[in-house]
């Protein structure tokens, strides 16, 4: 595919790459993802999986190649401005206000509540007390909104750092390992609800469950040293002998 060919991805990553003293984490990768997709990043670990999300997000800066959102390319913004432009990333360990509750948490994330003067300026209104009222059921903690965000469960905290981002509505989300540490019970939940707020947006999903990939995915994307091994439907990447030896196999 050439650049000017893929207008209709939300996310175009072409010829990617980042060396760190000479060992390139991420080498040369080229994918594309559409509105709406639920895309999973597996491969062993040292994949470059995490690096990945890390240039998307502009964390880490690109060596070479270009990464394109809605047709804009975005591989040399700043992390903040790439957030601007409807990205929204979710790490391995939940960040969230311990000694708010449920409700503050959500209640800061609103964009209009960011910065030094949002800050100061921003009172909820109707509109804004539904939005964090709908977040919060959509995220399994409605009858939670008075409670201390320090003593929710694991899996709590994890749906409460992914109602703080999807209060800021992404068109991209993406989410480190989601359901590591989680119970059965709220693996099925987090199943459920990434299907659902995938309808809206896409959202890109690094994980390591098989049984959880297989439960979500739209299409898998398979990274081993750094390179696509792999990418397709779940029932054709269980069967791919490259991907059983590298990964699945152990």
């Amino acid at each position: 595919m050439t650049a000017s060919s893929n207008t209709d991805f939300l996310l175009a990553i072409e010829n990617l790459s980042v060396s760190f003293d000479g060992f390139k984490a991420v080498n040369d990768v080229t994918a594309y993802v559409d509105y709406n997709e639920l895309r999973v990043v597996i491969g062993p670990n040292g994949a470059g999986k995490t690096t990945l999300l890390d240039l998307i997000c502009g964390k880490t800066a690109a060596s070479d190649g270009s990464i394109r959102f809605k047709n804009r390319e975005i591989t040399r913004l700043p992390e903040h401005r790439i957030v601007r432009e409807g990205i929204g990333r979710k790490f391995q360990t939940p960040s969230i206000y311990e000694n708010l509750s449920v409700y503050e948490n959500l209640e800061v994330s609103y964009p209009a509540a960011r910065g030094v003067f949002g800050a100061l300026f921003f009172h909820v209104d109707e509109t804004i007390d539904a939005r964090i009222r709908e977040i919060a059921e959509s995220i399994f903690l409605g009858d939670c909104l008075d409670l201390e965000a320090g003593l929710l469960s694991h899996g709590q905290k994890q749906w409460l750092e992914i109602g703080m981002l999807l209060i800021q509505d992404p068109e991209l989300l993406m989410l480190d390992e989601p359901v590591a540490g989680m119970s059965v019970k709220e693996r099925e939940q987090t199943a459920e609800l990434l299907k659902r707020i995938c309808r809206d947006r896409a959202v890109i999903v690094i994980e390591h469950d098989m049984e959880f990939v297989e439960r979500i995915a739209n299409r898998v994307t398979v990274l081993h040293q750094g390179q696509v091994l792999a990418e397709g439907p779940m029932s054709e990447i269980k069967s791919n002998e490259k991907v059983i030896e590298v990964y699945l196999g152990h």
